[in-house]
């Protein structure tokens, strides 16, 4: 699709921004990895890294409906969601921190009036329990997986932050690091930027082709020694 002759990201070429957490904006992957495997271990089932990426996309209520039935288990929903998020708030309690940048990106283009908004699959259980990370204070929202419908292989959680932001679609760039949140978003008219993660499933050379533009990494995308509006 176009590039960046279409998309700009500094100065910005969109209205709202709209972000990605796990991989996107910090390293987890390997978090949830060892989330899963304590989750298929803990119920004798051997790791299935099919499932894990599905995980991802899906969230956590999906998630665990799709576990259920997949694996034929007897476990309810609500258990499986509060098993997971217990899981993962124990680890990123202490073990995640922002990517290299990323921050210095976010606070300059609220500094230059874009809105943002977090769109992430994780639960708020999860987010809050971070101590190195503060995303309700750097977001002017924040949308989990669980306020929406659908995961994100649909736009839901896309639309939703947009609308909070009293941005129109067509206004904003969502920055993702999974291929059914680039293409969903791309749907629904936003303008979509790949971000490059460690996770080696990551199907890079897809996201490139489908986004509208994409990035290694938060280094170098500001010059915070340039004035303001430079």
């Amino acid at each position: 699709m176009g590039t960046t002759e279409r998309l700009r990201l500094w100065p910005p070429s969109f209205s709202a921004a709209i972000f990605d957490f796990d991989g996107t904006l910090a390293h987890t992957w390997h978090l949830w990895r060892r989330v899963d495997e304590i989750f298929f271990a803990t119920r004798g089932l051997p790791f299935d890294e099919d499932a894990s990426a599905m995980l991802a996309t899906l969230g956590f209520a999906a998630g665990a409906q799709w576990c259920i039935e997949r694996y034929r288990l007897h476990d309810e929903v609500a258990d499986i969601v509060d098993e997971w998020n217990r899981l993962g708030a124990a680890l990123y309690e202490t073990e995640v921190t922002l990517r290299s940048g990323a921050e210095a990106y976010l606070r300059r283009l609220r500094r230059s009036g874009v809105p943002l908004a977090l769109a992430t699959t994780n639960d708020p259980h999860v987010l809050g329990a971070m101590r190195h990370v503060d995303v309700y204070g750097l977001f002017d929202e924040v949308v989990c997986g669980r306020e929406v419908a659908r995961g994100k292989d649909h736009p839901d959680i896309y639309l939703e932050a947009a609308r909070r932001l009293g941005v129109a679609p067509q206004g904003c760039a969502v920055f993702e690091d999974i291929l059914p949140g680039v293409l969903s978003a791309r749907r629904a008219g936003m303008a979509t930027v790949a971000v490059s993660c460690d996770d080696p499933r990551q199907p890079w050379d897809s996201l490139r082709r489908e986004a509208d533009a994409c990035i290694e990494g938060w280094e170098g995308l500001v010059d915070d020694r340039r004035p303001e509006g430079a």
